[in-house]
């Protein structure tokens, strides 16, 4: 017979009160900082509260002026023109024919290149560290690298623009241009496509029939390799420790090349520059 658990002592009962009567305290301090907070942040007195909802207003009330602005009901119906014009010329090529050919053509693309980007994505991160680590390196050369590129765009613009002019002015050549083009061009399209078909065929006969030598002479050149392997590594280790012989007498020698250029720097601008006034000096002698 199970026997009946004892009551509680009165001891138990007072602790679990007054531990119950803390709880219920601390949860209503939070409750009251929680409050504070709220009436202090939302308060309409002067406060950061005030300066919150003024700071919005301000925003909203901008925001609200400047998009009822012209310009900005133009740029907002340009943007919908464009959208709309993409949708209505990008929904035909979605249903057309020529875009089944051309979605079974992503999706072949897609499935045989997911395994060679899963081949390559460790070479792809370290490369794209090294190259990370190289920018930073070089970031004091990028601001005169931009200035060059920014004169170069300058100097090209007068150009392009006087193309852009002669190309608008000789529009109609253009256009006879073209026109004469495609009428020389139309009938050999299809003498073209016979030649391609034809050359298609026999480069496939040629591929088939190199394939077999081409991959005996790969198996060979692989095992030369792998034979040769031990002269090639002592070659690099050669080549290797000359130029750590090398590197003292090349900084030595960049050393003293740097020493001569600053040293003839000096000479050319003393020999530029003006030679310096000659001071006056004035001796004073005791009465």
């Amino acid at each position: 017979m199970a026997t009946i658990p004892s009551l509680p002592s009165r001891d138990d009962v007072l602790r679990m009160a007054r531990n119950t009567t803390d709880i219920t305290g601390q949860l209503l301090d939070t409750a009251g900082n929680i409050t504070r907070i709220a009436i202090n942040t939302f308060d309409p007195r002067d406060g950061s509260g005030s300066e919150a909802l003024r700071v919005l207003r301000e925003t909203t009330a901008e925001l609200a002026e400047a998009s009822e602005s012209p310009q900005a009901q133009e740029a907002f119906y340009r943007i919908v023109d464009t959208l709309m014009r993409l949708g209505t010329s990008g929904a035909p090529l979605a249903v057309h024919p020529v875009s089944e050919p051309a979605q079974a053509l992503l999706a072949a693309l897609g499935d045989s290149l997911l395994p060679v980007l899963d081949a390559v994505e460790p070479a792809v991160e370290e490369f794209a560290a090294a190259l990370g680590d190289l920018v930073e390196a070089a970031s004091p050369l990028l601001p005169a690298a931009a200035g060059l590129a920014a004169g170069a765009l300058l100097a090209l613009t007068p150009v392009i623009r006087a193309a852009a002019d002669v190309l608008e002015e000789s529009n109609p050549e253009l256009r006879r241009i073209a026109d004469a083009l495609t009428t020389a061009l139309a009938p050999l399209l299809p003498l073209q496509v016979a030649l391609a078909e034809r050359a298609a065929a026999a480069g496939a006969n040629v591929v088939r029939t190199t394939l077999a030598p081409l991959a005996d002479l790969t198996e060979a050149a692989a095992a030369t390799t792998k034979a040769a392997r031990p002269v090639l590594i002592a070659g690099e280790e050669l080549l290797v420790s000359g130029l750590e012989h090398l590197q003292p007498l090349l900084l030595t020698s960049a050393s003293r090349a740097g020493r001569f250029a600053r040293a003839a720097a000096v000479r050319v601008s003393a020999a530029v520059s003006p030679a310096a006034e000659r001071g006056v000096v004035v001796a004073v002698t005791p009465v």
